[in-house]
């Protein structure tokens, strides 16, 4: 999950366990993503019953893209497939 975390939104292992400490909600955690990644375009597909490519809500949509990604990882979808071809953290 980690990984899939420092894909999506450019959190290190440290920045992960600051906003963990600080307790920071979701808006402030995409907020400060040191780097949100441009390849989230490429995360398509229907999750909790919405498109995540037709969400409007900028701040939804990205909760929605990690929501993707998690559950694509719990279902068995090997990491490569997962991070869109992407070898980076």
């Amino acid at each position: 999950m980690d990984r899939i975390i420092g894909w999506l939104t450019g959190y290190d292992a440290a920045g992960l366990d600051r906003v963990l400490a600080d307790e920071v909600d979701l808006e402030t955690f995409f907020a400060q993503a040191p780097r949100f990644n441009p390849n989230a375009s490429l995360i398509t597909g229907v999750i909790c019953g919405h498109r995540v490519e037709n969400i409007e809500d900028p701040l939804m949509q990205k909760i929605r893209y990690l929501d993707k990604l998690i559950d694509e990882l719990a279902r068995g979808k090997k990491m490569a497939a997962i991070l869109r071809g992407s070898d980076a953290p």
